[in-house]
């Protein structure tokens, strides 16, 4: 299986993961790949093809029905996942979903004061946060005040607070403006980590992935090198990518 060996070398295994939504729709059919220690995939596919329903298992916000998931080692099972989701940080697709403090500066601590951090650190690395991402100047703003392109930042300002190991984003480009899109994608080139991201933006995968992984109505089309899979009109057609 493409992902898997024995040489630590891979954070993320997924193996043979099915998964079934309540209504009986079958969002994942055996998907199986690995992900290489400081590597950027894409995951690509059309409306449903489960993208996103994937995501929500790598940190046990769902359970597959059949298959494993490791993490960095750790098996995604229910007394490994505070530690997982410490180092395994998801931004959602709508900001909104993410943000839900009085002020921009409380969103950004959440994290860090979960995982016991208080005082001078606590202000320290908000701080850091805040500059990293030029937010300062809305340190005391509600983030409902923010512009949807702030927004966006904003949301991965609440998981970089929290400095994981991976990073997954849920389409991290959408319905952004041409400046704001160029500023999420400087944002995701800059994060020198593990980094998975889901998108239709097939240029955005062009510009920061290594490889790229095509789902297909819950099965994995092909993996590969991103112009490699992308050379094979018939696959993006089938995936309706084309």
């Amino acid at each position: 299986m493409d992902g898997i060996d024995g040489n630590g070398s891979r954070v993320i295994v997924v193996d043979n993961l099915s998964y079934r939504y309540p209504d009986g729709t079958e969002a994942l059919k055996s998907v199986s790949f690995g992900v290489r220690r400081g590597e950027c995939l894409g995951i690509v596919g059309g409306n449903g093809a489960g993208k996103s329903t994937l995501l929500l298992h790598l940190n046990g916000i769902l359970e597959g029905n059949s298959g494993e998931i490791f993490v960095l080692g750790m098996r995604v099972e229910k007394k490994n996942l505070k530690t997982i989701r410490q180092k395994l940080g998801l931004v959602f697709q709508n900001p909104e979903d993410q943000l839900f403090s009085a002020t921009l500066y409380d969103d950004i601590a959440f994290g860090p004061r979960n995982m016991g951090v208080e005082g001078e650190e606590l202000e320290r690395i908000v701080d850091e946060t805040l500059r990293y991402f030029k937010l300062e100047r809305y340190r005391d703003k509600n983030p409902y005040h923010l512009s949807f392109g702030e927004k966006k930042i904003a949301a991965i300002a609440t998981i970089y607070s929290m400095r994981p190991e991976i990073y997954c984003f849920d389409e991290p480009t959408s319905n952004l403006d041409p400046r704001s899109r160029r500023e999420i994608v400087e944002i995701l080139g800059g994060i020198d980590k593990t980094r998975l991201i889901v998108t239709h933006d097939i240029e955005l995968v062009r510009e920061l992935c290594e490889r790229v992984m095509v789902l297909n109505r819950g099965v994995v089309e092909s993996i590969g090198a991103v112009e490699d899979v992308f050379s094979d009109r018939k696959l993006l057609l089938r995936a309706r990518l084309a």
